[in-house]
Order: structure tokens, then sequence, then C-alpha cells
């Protein structure tokens, strides 16, 4: 299953082209100045039944070189295999478009990033036939945007880097000034950037970092993820409000609660369970009575 960090190693160059111009100077290789970009179909299936299909394709126009392709791979781990395919996809865009074809690789962590960047040759140990050598972008080379200002005059380089420094110690000072780079920015702009950015981060501990500064920074945003934290805010009011409301039946009616069933009501938040609870106090005898053997996961 393709992973949500995975996706958005590639998506952020559909969503923003022109991050490529950024990221080959910061990787020391020269490209001619980018006129526009286009998205290509990904779909690299021939007329046999094998599929193959790179993550993000592009055509990008320059001032004076003419076109290239820029495929992006995003790539979460090392996989002996994988040479072999950037190589078909590379050999396969160059024979169907007849354009120069760069191949960018995407990691979130050192170990892989070093590996995908070896060359690796190709054909029999004698004589290769052909050596790939991909463009490898992650920790180690995308700079950690730390610097308000910076951020803010280059708003996709400062997303990319906070997706492939998501594993870094780092990665909660670029967080937190991507996200006050993005107080100014009109809707249009932020919400993609902070969806791209929950999708990098994926499971990894700064993910609940990032919801806590969009809680809070960006907490006027309207996004997929800022619709999420606010309903999950509101589902948590409401759960303690329920709670209390438990407590407050118990305390009118005069019956202790000990507080292992105190903590139990107070820290739970299925709304279902607080509501059976809720009508179990009116009538029981004791506290523990209302929990009639369920505790909550």
């Amino acid at each position: 299953m393709v992973s949500s960090p995975h996706e958005a190693m590639h998506r952020v160059f559909q969503e923003y082209p022109e991050l490529f111009s950024r990221v080959s100077e910061v990787l020391g290789v020269s490209f001619p100045p980018f006129v526009s970009a286009d998205v290509v179909t990904t779909d690299l299936t021939e007329s046999r039944p094998v599929e193959r299909r790179v993550d993000t394709l592009l055509r990008i126009e320059t001032e004076h070189d003419g076109p290239f392709l820029l495929a992006v791979e995003a790539q979460g781990k090392k996989d002996p295999g994988k040479p072999t395919s950037w190589a078909y996809y590379v050999s396969y865009l160059l024979e169907k478009y007849r354009v120069p074809t760069t191949l960018l690789v995407v990691c979130q962590d050192r170990a892989t990033a070093a590996w995908a960047a070896r060359p690796v040759p190709l054909g029999s140990p004698q004589w290769p036939v052909l050596t790939l050598r991909p463009l490898v972008a992650g920790p180690h080379n995308i700079p950690a945007v730390t610097d308000v200002a910076e951020a803010r005059k280059d708003l996709a380089l400062a997303t990319l880097s906070a997706i492939t420094h998501a594993g870094e110690p780092d990665v909660g000072a670029i967080l937190k000034t991507l996200s006050a780079a993005l107080r100014d920015a009109p809707d249009d702009i932020a919400a993609p950037i902070v969806e791209l950015t929950a999708q990098g981060l994926g499971n990894r501990p700064a993910a609940q970092q990032w919801r806590n500064l969009v809680a809070v920074d960006l907490s006027f945003y309207i996004s997929p993820l800022s619709e999420e934290i606010r309903d999950e805010g509101r589902a948590e009011g409401e759960a303690r409000g329920r709670a209390e409301d438990i407590l407050l039946v118990f305390d009118e009616r005069g019956i202790d609660v000990p507080d292992g069933i105190r903590n139990t009501i107070t820290g739970c938040r299925d709304l279902d369970v607080l509501r059976r609870w809720l009508r179990r106090a009116a009538t029981a005898a004791t506290a523990d009575e209302i929990l009639d053997g369920e505790r909550p996961a």
C-alpha cells in the first residue's frame, strides 16, 4: 500500500513544478530557466500485460534549451529491484517522448538517500551497457528551512524541507517556521501546503506537532486537516462536558466517586459510552455500578 509520506514526497512537485528549479540548485545541478511545466500521465504500461507507473511525471519547458521530462520517485526504503525499474522508466520515456529525461528520487532518511544516490551499472559485469545515476533529494542535502522570511519567500521548498526532514531532530523547528510563514498566506496557498505537510509526516511523532500548530496558528483555514482537527476538538469538548455531567449527578445524589472510577469517567472519549453511563448514574447505588464491567479501550 502506498503511504501518505510517499505520496507527499512526489505530489509536492505536481503542486509546485517550479520547486525543481530550487531543488536542482540545492543539489548543485544546473538546469536552464523554466518557462512552464505540465503534469504528464504517469502510466508507462506497454501493450503487453505489464503495468509500470512512475510516481510523478512533468514536462518542463525551458527558455532556450527546449523541453525535458522530470520523473519524480518517492522512495521510503532500500529496494534492490528499484534501480532496474528506474532504468526502465527513463529508457521508456526517452523512447516515447524523444526529449531529455531526468530522474529525481526523494527520500526521508539518510540511509535510503545514500543507497539511491549510488551509480548503478546495468548489464554484464564485463561490459555494463549503461549506468543509472539519479538525482537524490533528502534530509542530507535539502536545507532545514528555519527562517520565517526564507520560508515565506519559497513556501514550496519549505514544505519539501518539512517532508524530507520528517524523521530528523530539526523537524520541529522547520514545522514552527512553516506554520508562522503561512499565517499571512491566502487560503488557496496555505491549504494545499497544510495538507501536503500532514501527508508527508505520516504517522511520525512530528505529525501531532503539526496538527497542534495548524489548530493554533492556522485555525482560520478551511481544509480537510483543519476541519478534522476542529471536529476532534468539538468531540473532545463534548466528551469532557458529558463526564462532568456524570460526576455532577453523583455529587447531587451524595454518592462517593473513588479516584480510579473518576479517572475512568474523565478519561473516556466515547460519547456513546458516556451517554450510557450518564443514564445509569441517575439510579446507580454506587459509582462502580455505572461501569457495569465496561472499561473503554
